[in-house]
């Protein structure tokens, strides 16, 4: 029998799960304290208070530290909050670059700047429909945009009547290139003539700012122009921010040609690399979204999987996790391990463009690994709140951003909840299968680990004796699976219970199908990163060389696909939630802690509890709050989408209608993914910002695209029970995509004409136009629109679409239009709707225009804002006021509130 010396030195180290107390994580109490000082920092700025608490809780600390050092923990971590608003007020802002926003007046501009990035565009998907666009709408050229360019400006041309003058401006500009590819390189001066736009801002609460993610990468206006008129003054010498960008172009441009390459050909399909599947990789390698299709990404999106291709903290630390875990095994000193590591990691984040979440997760791992290898005690908590202070001191900025938080969250579940269930019920078991020979290490186990290895010796024997002497350590290799196997679903677990939050937050999305997934998955990526990073190695060298990485590469890619190709369209697998409400929140973040705590308390009833909390704390997320509404008022919100409309009211006793979802274009299933959805982007946000989950009805007034671009993704998160349409035009494929995704949803889809009444939940509904016998074989046009008016005892709303003269005229001869409390204007204030005699009929107390800002119809036109202003009529519009919510009482009185305003 072997002796029980080194042999069973497992004995000796095996983990004891200390109870969570405030001296074993200085560091991570240290960022809580500094994170509640840049929070504070949002409202509370008293520069002289908080210098003179500075001075004072300094001078407290050195003092209690002298004469009562167990006081000193409370000076001290006063420090930490108050050195966290100062960091928060002296991060210099993002520049606004209001020289740009100036210069985007509509007039083309000569514009010279050094060329820092450059990327493909992929190319439109053939036979895709093509929007319906209202006659002079800023439509795009006819040929393909080829190129995104990215420039730092040096200086705009400014006009006046009299001359024009190359000035000095800074700033940013991206535009795109129409027709074919230009040869630019990183650092080259052009000049180009731009027609400045400034992104749109949409001002609607829970919208996603799209100006504000262009000004954090440093561009300030955007502009389109043919590639016949870019010209290049001279070539220059690139920076280094150029440079990233040009490497991370460079590699995502090589892993494409070997997918198109002859060798990859070779292979047959299952084993062969795709375009689809090289666009996978370069999102998953080097953070390149550019070419993954819009069907790829929601795939991944309902099934709660698209973090894999989002480079951040889990690409980071599989590669870094892996890398160090090979060294180690190649008997390098940890210090050097740590080294290589940590540079390797460094190269690995340039190469995917250095982002701002590839930053984070670098400087957190680096500062990990460090942490760790200085002190082998540290504890796994208090290594990641040394990460996240040193993130937080250098960036206050990142604690408000969803993938700090999103990293944040998965490593405190890690650390926090799978560490110490994981020390606790498996890793106990999983270490008495070592040296089971040795029964003189029972006696130092506890007695329930002894009578394992028993019972394991007694299976050992049973099968050596009836399969073979070979296969004696069977049972020990298959409960060494089961165990691994455990601890997997117990990470994957752990992190999906924390990540609820954020995802119901930032995405609106309950993943319920996301712990099988990511069990699968990530094993599978982390892998699949290993043999992809070889495959991209061996291709530089040859294509032929690359065959067998690739091949590998392609199956993994392919199982991945598979298994949530099976899984998105499963009804339970696409279901989306509002914003928590703020108590929801507080009480997950509690649930979270206090499972820190318990998990790792010793007596058995706090552990329990520990346990019965963190399964509640999806619960407490998803459990549905009642939606904000205003009972007992007509509710009309023009919600603001910019260049279209889109309109919610809400019955006195909550039953809810969307009119129309905005534009000015949707997206298909083969559009980029990142094409601009108004509905998913825009509409589903403000709505899910009212706590509401379904929708009663979705009223489309016409299929122009700037009414119905959104409307395919209103459908798919809000599945409303009925749709209401006037007429089939004849030549709108996406409208009868609509129609087709609706029938697929089982919706009642109701065509409606003017002289329809019908009650709906406590109003009454009354349809004014278009006439029964209208039709219209061709393309959509304005006279189409659904004009429906809404009456509630005294009160009331004309809802008009873009219906202009014709319809008006219609209306009135017909005598269907009477007064009312509320106006939507029609078309968007254009001179060729709101007539003096439609709008004498109508006589309202107030108007709502919903526009965008710096459009390019010149609407509102001034002829009409004169006109509802020579009537006395109260006139919103969502390009200066943004989302503009009307309450009509049963009286007939009316109030209005603004985004603006509030």
């Amino acid at each position: 029998m072997p002796a029980v010396g080194a042999a069973t030195s497992w004995l000796y180290d095996s983990p004891v799960v200390e109870p969570l107390r405030l001296r074993r994580v200085p560091l991570l109490t240290a960022c809580a304290c500094f994170a509640i000082g840049d929070l504070l920092a949002i409202r509370w700025q008293p520069t002289l208070l908080l210098a003179a608490a500075t001075l004072v809780l300094i001078a407290l600390s050195i003092v209690s530290l002298r004469k009562a050092a167990r006081v000193a923990i409370i000076p001290t971590y006063a420090l930490w909050i108050v050195l966290g608003c100062w960091c928060a007020q002296i991060e210099p802002a993002i520049p606004q670059q209001q020289a740009l926003h100036h210069l985007a007046d509509g007039l083309t501009r000569d514009v010279q700047g050094t060329v820092i990035r450059v990327r493909t565009l992929p190319p439109p998907p053939r036979n895709s429909p093509h929007p319906a666009f209202e006659p002079g709408a800023w439509e795009a050229d006819p040929g393909p945009d080829t190129q995104s360019v990215d420039i730092d400006v040096q200086s705009v041309e400014y006009l006046t009547p009299d001359l024009s003058l190359m000035q000095p401006t800074t700033g940013g500009i991206r535009f795109t290139v129409n027709g074919p590819q230009l040869s630019l390189n990183c650092g080259d001066l052009i000049d180009v003539p731009l027609r400045l736009r400034t992104p749109d801002v949409y001002r609607d609460p829970g919208a996603w700012s799209y100006a504000d993610y262009l000004l954090s990468e440093g561009i300030g206006a955007t502009g389109n122009t043919k590639s016949s008129r870019v010209q290049v003054i001279r070539s220059a010498r690139p920076t280094l921010r150029c440079r990233i960008f040009a490497a991370q172009a460079w590699a995502s441009n090589r892993l494409q040609s070997f997918a198109s390459s002859n060798a990859s050909h070779h292979l047959p399909s299952t084993l062969r690399l795709t375009k689809e599947d090289a666009s996978m990789l370069n999102a998953m390698l080097f953070g390149d979204r550019t070419h993954l299709t819009r069907a790829l990404r929601e795939a991944f999106e309902r099934t709660g999987t698209f973090h894999l291709f989002v480079v951040s903290g889990l690409h980071v630390a599989l590669l870094a996790g892996g890398l160090f875990w090979f060294l180690r095994r190649l008997r390098l000193p940890q210090g050097l391990a740590v080294f290589v590591t940590i540079l390797v990691a460094f190269a690995y984040a340039e190469l995917t463009g250095f982002g701002i979440p590839a930053q984070r997760a670098l400087i957190m791992t680096a500062i990990y690994l460090i942490a760790r290898w200085l002190d082998r005690e540290i504890t796994a908590l208090n290594a990641l709140g040394a990460a996240a202070l040193a993130v937080l001191v250098l960036d206050p900025r990142s604690l408000f951003e969803a993938s700090f938080q999103m990293t944040f969250m998965v490593i405190l579940a890690i650390a926090g909840l799978a560490i110490p269930l994981n020390d606790r019920l498996i890793l106990p078991r999983l270490r008495a299968l070592r040296d089971l020979d040795v029964v003189r290490a029972d006696a130092a186990v506890p007695p329930r680990i002894a009578q394992f290895r028993v019972h394991l010796r007694m299976l050992t024997e049973l099968s050596a004796s009836l399969l073979s002497p070979r296969l004696t350590n069977l049972p020990v290799w298959l409960l060494r699976a089961f165990f691994w196997t455990c601890e997997a679903i117990l990470i994957s677990m752990t992190a999906e219970l924390c990540m609820i939050l954020p995802m119901a937050i930032y995405f609106h999305r309950a993943t319920l199908l996301a712990l099988p997934l990511n069990f699968i998955d990530i094993p599978l990526l982390s892998v699949l990163l290993c043999v992809a990073i070889i495959t991209f190695l061996t291709s530089l060298l040859s294509s032929w060389l690359a065959l067998i990485p690739a091949a590998v590469t392609a199956l993994l890619l392919h199982l991945m696909r598979f298994t949530v190709d099976r899984v998105q369209n499963l009804t339970i697998a696409n279901l989306r939630t509002p914003e928590p409400a703020p108590i929801a929140l507080a009480l997950a973040c509690v649930c979270i802690l206090y499972c820190c705590w318990a998990l790792r308390a010793h007596r058995r009833r706090l552990f329990a509890t520990g346990v019965v909390v963190a399964i509640l704390i999806p619960l407490a997320v998803l459990y549905p709050t009642p939606p904000r509404l205003h009972l007992g008022d007509l509710e009309v919100t023009a919600i603001d989408v910019g260049q279209g409309d889109s309109i919610l009211v809400v019955s006195p006793t909550g039953e809810t209608m969307l009119v129309d979802a905005g534009g000015p274009t949707g997206r298909g299933e083969n559009a980029p993914a990142s094409a601009w959805d108004v509905g998913e982007e825009v509409v589903a946000p403000y709505i899910w910002s009212r706590r509401i989950r379904r929708l009663d009805v979705v009223l489309l007034t016409h299929a122009h695209s700037d009414h119905m671009g959104g409307m395919p993704a209103v459908l798919r998160d809000f599945h409303p029970r009925e749709l209401w349409i006037s007429i089939n035009p004849g030549d709108s494929p996406l409208f009868y995509a609509l129609l087709a995704q609706a029938r697929a949803q089982r919706m009642i889809i109701r065509h409606l004409h003017a002289g329809q009444a019908f009650p709906w939940s406590d109003l009454h509904a009354t349809v004014l136009a278009p006439e029964a016998p209208y039709a219209n074989g061709g393309t959509p046009v304005n006279n189409d629109s659904l004009v429906m008016r809404l009456d509630y005892d005294r009160a009331s709303v004309l809802l008009e679409g873009d219906a202009e003269a014709p319809s008006e005229e219609a209306m009135l001869a017909n005598h269907r239009v009477q007064q009312a409390t509320l106006l939507k204007v029609g078309h968007h204030g254009s001179h060729t709707s709101t007539t003096p005699g439609f709008l004498a009929a109508v006589a309202p107390v107030d108007a709502v225009i919903s526009d965008g800002q710096h459009n390019t119809f010149g609407h509102p036109s001034p002829i009409v804002i004169d006109r509802l202003g020579a009537a006395h009529i109260h006139t919103c519009r969502t390009d200066r006021l943004g989302a503009t919510t009307f309450l009509l009482a049963p009286s007939g009185g009316i109030s209005a509130a603004s985004a603006a305003s509030n």
